[in-house]
């Protein structure tokens, strides 16, 4: 059940970004923490991240970022780990996203000079 659950999740979270980022994202065919040794982010076409899905009722943030870090490593990728995460009965637009402070901020400070609120320095 809870392996349905994730692989559901997964393939409802990636229509969704394809829906409303106008990017095809998919499931990866071999997600769930990778398949013996191969490695593989839950997502495919989300340029620059690494997004590690989960569906559950008590979210374990920590080691899901950490499962994101460690295919991120034997990936070799430089990759911004990205955790998504909702509880049941919660719509997938209401899920959380959980990343980096640091990674995060240089999401945000891209936004302020795209949107002329600091200014880009060279």
């Amino acid at each position: 059940m809870s392996v349905r659950k994730g692989n559901g999740y997964e393939v409802e979270l990636a229509k969704y970004l394809t829906d409303n980022l106008g990017i095809p994202v998919n499931r990866s065919p071999l997600s769930g923490g990778g398949f013996g040794d191969i490695q593989m982010a839950d997502l495919y076409g989300t340029p620059d991240v690494w997004v590690e899905a989960k569906r559950t009722e008590k979210a374990s943030v920590y080691s899901a970022m950490e499962q994101a870090e460690r295919g991120i490593k034997a990936r070799q990728c430089p990759d911004a780990p990205v955790v998504i995460t909702r509880k049941n009965n919660v719509d997938t637009k209401d899920s959380l996203v959980i990343m980096r402070l640091d990674d995060w901020k240089d999401i945000y400070r891209a936004y302020l000079i795209l949107t002329g609120e600091v200014k880009h320095e060279q």
